[in-house]
Order: structure tokens, then sequence, then C-alpha cells
């Protein structure tokens, strides 16, 4: 199931080209540790404006990210993620939120979508697990951030669900899951496990027991059985085998680096035709 389909050709950027054969304008791709101007354990493309790196070199940051992508920052949209399943919908109006003001952006969201074209979704992660979609005979595209309080409350689903409302049926969906933290690196306890086990149908294989409170949790194939439980078909899921603490030569990790780091960001844009 995890066959990469991320490729790296750049030192800071990842891109997906997946989706590339229903439109060569779609910019999907997820952000490395390298590259950049932050320093010491922001070292050194940190795209995080909340975690206390000097705020000029996260603008900095921001900028080379968007001459990489030749997508401007001020078509751009961030929001505040709050480990919570919210989604917001996107417009023109939102264009510039939390680019450069973190209190500018959208209020506790961790999921957003799009119809219209010249708007970059974009969200921040240090071992949560990015999700994005995207429905071509529909042309809307969406991201959500999913730790394992976004997981457990099916961000992925509510984001199904929201399409839904713009007469997107789940079959129609193409969805990607990023690289995060896996599950061997990813110990949780029994606190944890019991919101995972709560969930119908999606349990199954995703954790495994190794000492008494303590269990690796597979957050990606979590994410991976809501999505197919949410009515996306098995077959326009692909999922990413980067582990973000594994490969501590490319990207940021909250747990391994104890919570001293910078973000990655993942993103998601039509240009305009």
């Amino acid at each position: 199931m995890k066959v990469e389909p991320f490729i790296q050709n750049s030192e800071q950027v990842l891109t997906f080209n997946g989706w590339n054969h229903f439109s060569n304008q779609l910019v999907v791709g997820f952000t490395t540790k390298n590259g950049g101007c932050s320093d010491k354990e922001f070292k050194s493309l940190n795209l995080g404006l909340h975690v206390k790196d000097e705020y000029n070199t996260v603008v900095s940051n921001r900028r080379i990210l968007a001459d990489i992508l030749q997508f401007p920052t001020e078509n751009w949209v961030c929001s505040e993620q709050t480990h919570k399943n919210t989604i917001a919908k996107v417009m023109l109006d939102d264009l510039g939120a939390g680019v450069f003001t973190y209190e500018d952006s959208i209020k506790d969201t961790d999921g957003l979508y799009t119809t219209q074209k010249n708007i970059l979704l974009t969200l921040c992660f240090a071992d949560c697990v990015p999700l994005y979609f995207f429905a071509p005979s529909k042309q809307i595209i969406g991201i959500a951030h999913a730790g394992w309080k976004g997981t457990v409350h099916d961000i992925a689903g509510e984001l199904v669900r929201a399409w839904a409302k713009e007469g997107v049926m789940p079959h129609e969906i193409h969805a990607l899951i990023g690289p995060a933290i896996d599950n061997c690196c990813y110990i949780v306890d029994d606190y944890v496990l019991n919101f995972v086990s709560a969930l119908d149908e999606v349990n199954q294989k995703t954790y495994e027991k190794v000492s008494d409170n303590q269990y690796r949790l597979d957050l990606k194939i979590m994410n991976y059985q809501l999505m197919v439980r949410a009515g996306i078909p098995p077959e326009h899921i692909q999922v990413s085998s980067y582990c973000t603490s594994c490969e501590n030569q490319l990207f940021f990790s909250h747990r391994r680096d104890a919570g001293k780091t910078g973000r990655m960001m993942s993103f998601i844009g039509f240009k305009e035709d």
C-alpha cells in the first residue's frame, strides 16, 4: 500500500504528480526541512510562524517556497490548526490569511478546500498526517491536518461529507496521504488507544501492542481506512512511505526532537490556465 508517490525534485520540496493527467495546472506537495534560512533547532526551512523561530526568517523561508512553486505568497491561505475536525471552504476573499501573521489565519480549522483557481491551500506539520483530496470532475481540491485527535474525530470523513454538500460523490474523490510519523516510531498509551478502539471498522491492523500501556499506532492506515469508510474507492488512495521521525535528514519531527523543532508545509492549489 505504501508505495512512495512523492518525488524530491529540489532540496526544499517533494512533489506529487499523480494527478497531472487530470490537470497540469495542479500543484501538490510537501516540504522538507532543508534549504532555508532558520538556525538551531529550526534549521533550516522552518515554515511555522508559531514555533518561536525568528519572524523575519520564517517570512524569508515562505518566500523561498513561493519562488520555487511560482505561487506568490499573496495567493496562499493558512489556518490556525487546533487538532480538531473543522473544515472551511476557502474563497478569494481569504487570500493571504495567516501567511505573514499567524493571528490572521482562518480560525480553529484543520481542513481547507476550494473550487477557486490561484489559491494555494497550506497547512503545517511535524509528524501529523497530511491529507490531500481532489475531485477532477468538479475541479475541487482540499487538504487536512490529521494528528491522532483529528484522525479519531474523522477529519477525512468530515471533508468527504462537506464535499457531498457541494455535489461531489465519494467515488469521484482521489486522495493522497503524505509523509508523517509511522508506526515504527509512534508509540501511544491506553488513553489514545481507547479512542482508536471506539471507531467502527477502522481499528483492524492499525495498532500493535508492544508492552503494557504501549502500542505502535499507524495513523496513515487509520486515515486510509476512514477514507474508504467514507466512500473513497481504495484504488483512488495513495499513501506515502516516508516516516518523518526516521528520516531525520529530511524532515522535522515533533516527537523525535522533543517538541523543539520547525514545521514542514503541505500545499495544494490550481494555477490559472
